[in-house]
């Protein structure tokens, strides 16, 4: 069956987001309540607190966040590990990090460019030999950091949630993936569009383990994961269970009935995914990924401007090599989210990191079209910006 990536309509909820009015500080944390701590608090404490409280809801279960930059910093995690527990949520915990793996992988490419191994514009058939049929022309590396190759996405195990949950113990290959859009040939000519999927992260997987000779995983953790200090962030593969301290995942199910229940969605085998979105992380881990990588040292300059540039001859263009832009009140952001079921996650940044953001939200309906409430919720008390101080009346 086809299956086609989410499209990420982030900016667009963004702008939502954003639109909406203040929020109202909540009462003292309790368990399963907002719970927050600040060093140096940033512009709006009180509704970051606020957007935060109420979890466990139909629309989140748990929410974990961090927001840093020289602008301040702030820490807050609200509702539960489990919901037959109840017991509050571990701030500190691993989870499904889905597709911000792919800045992972973005600054694994764009490090072994700066090493001579990769040319950005040197077509993918040049390193990896008949893995596109000639129906294809020339996909340059680049084209597919940026989403701009034309690929077509891969088959996954169904369209629907029922679908997917019923082999959410099996494994599809990311070779099955590719194989399936290769044989539906190109969506459009290289370099003339822009369509986020995963596929194009899935053939970079390809060709970074072509390349050095070694697996992703090892390379990713080598060139990136380590000099990132992000020790909790692992590529589980295979493996169906998050390994280590985590807050269970839940999708809320509409039965025949008109009845609703959780399904819990923790364990899940995610392989298809791969170096677009199979990471087990951590909020502090991101927070370390994304700080590292602006600050240079990760991917070398020349190569980092990758990572900020977007295709200026295609209109409506906002991705780069593994983020997104997005503009607001003259401020731009750099972002990257990523959803698998039970878990939505998302990494944000100035490019001075005068302001970061990572959230990781329990997601009761991770993969749907709307962007979640409490992520929304998140993201307009963390990049409101700070209204000029008004002088005293006189």
């Amino acid at each position: 069956m086809r299956s086609r990536s989410r499209r990420h309509v982030l900016a667009a909820s963004l702008a939502l987001a954003l639109a909406a009015g203040p929020l109202t500080a909540p009462a003292s944390a309790a368990p399963g309540e907002a719970s927050a701590r600040g060093t140096r608090p940033v512009p709006h404490p009180g509704e970051l607190s606020a957007a935060l409280a109420g979890l466990p809801d139909a629309d989140a279960t748990a929410a974990l966040v961090r927001v840093g930059g020289t602008d301040g910093t702030w820490r807050g995690s609200a509702g539960v590990h489990d919901l037959a527990s109840g017991r509050a949520a571990d701030p500190d915990a691993l989870f499904r990090a889905g597709s911000t793996t792919k800045v992972v992988t973005a600054a694994t490419v764009l490090r072994l460019a700066a090493e001579g191994r990769v040319d950005l514009d040197t077509p993918v058939q040049h390193y990896v030999p008949g893995l596109l049929t000639p129906a294809f022309g020339p996909v340059s590396v680049r084209q597919l950091l940026n989403h701009t190759s034309g690929i077509q996405p891969g088959d996954g195990w169904g369209d629907d949630f029922a679908d997917q949950y019923a082999h959410r113990f099996d494994t599809l290959t990311p070779a099955q993936v590719v194989a399936s859009a290769v044989a539906k040939g190109p969506e459009f000519a290289p370099g003339e569009q822009q369509d986020y999927l995963n596929i194009n992260y899935t053939i970079l997987g390809m060709l970074i383990e072509k390349v050095t000779g070694h697996s992703y995983a090892h390379e990713a953790t080598r060139l990136v994961l380590r000099p990132a200090g992000m020790r909790h962030t692992r590529f589980p593969g295979t493996d169906p269970r998050i390994h280590g301290p985590h807050n269970r995942g839940y999708q809320l199910v509409k039965d025949a009935d008109g009845s609703r229940r959780f399904v819990d969605v923790t364990d899940w085998n995610q392989a298809d995914r791969w170096a677009a979105g199979d990471m087990i992380s951590t909020t502090a881990d991101l927070e370390r990924l994304i700080t590292a990588l602006f600050q240079g040292r990760i991917v070398p300059g020349p190569q980092l401007r990758e990572m900020f540039r977007v295709p200026a001859n295609i209109p409506g263009a906002t991705y780069s090599a593994g983020l997104q832009r997005f503009e607001y009140e003259n401020t731009v952001y750099w972002v990257k989210s990523g959803a698998r079921h039970g878990y939505s996650t998302a990494v944000a940044a100035t490019q001075d990191l005068s302001r970061t953001l990572v959230y990781s939200v329990n997601s009761t309906d991770a993969k749907g079209e709307s962007m979640n409430p409490v992520a929304q919720r998140i993201l307009t008390a963390t990049l409101k910006q700070q209204e000029p101080e008004r002088p005293p009346a006189r």
